[in-house]
């Protein structure tokens, strides 16, 4: 699908967000710019969490936040080995009964969970952008 702007981008994270019934994991896919933040904020609003509070984790690594279901914004941008990883509990994160969204997923290396929904973020030239959404099986 494609968005043409910021504010497709957060619509169509947050119609499916609403579908989340708990235990999604959720990798997202995009380099820098491409709005993998944007989405993760509509997801999580489809998620019942306030959209003012999802901001970028990248200094914190994991923001947990409260709504219908507890959502889990993971960016592992600044990730450089598995070790890195050992102290995040991304275990515990991913077989909870929230929702886990995943930016930078290549860096999971042997942590990459199974059964995973991915979306792909490709730059169409100015603010548009295509989604590809694969969902598991």
């Amino acid at each position: 699908m494609q968005s043409d702007s910021e504010r497709d981008t957060y619509r169509i994270g947050e119609r499916l967000g609403k579908r989340f019934r708990g235990g999604e994991i959720v990798l997202l896919h995009g380099s820098l710019g491409m709005g993998k933040t944007v989405l993760a904020r509509g997801l999580s609003a489809g998620c019942g969490v306030d959209p003012g509070e999802v901001r970028s984790p990248s200094f914190t690594l994991v923001n947990p936040y409260n709504g219908r279901l507890p959502v889990h914004h993971i960016d592992l941008y600044r990730i450089e080995t598995d070790a890195d990883l050992d102290e995040l509990g991304l275990e515990e994160i991913f077989s909870g009964p929230g929702v886990s969204l995943v930016e930078w997923p290549e860096r999971l290396g042997s942590y990459r969970p199974s059964g995973v929904i991915e979306i792909f973020i490709k730059d169409l030239g100015g603010e548009s952008r295509e989604l590809r959404i694969r969902f598991p099986g």
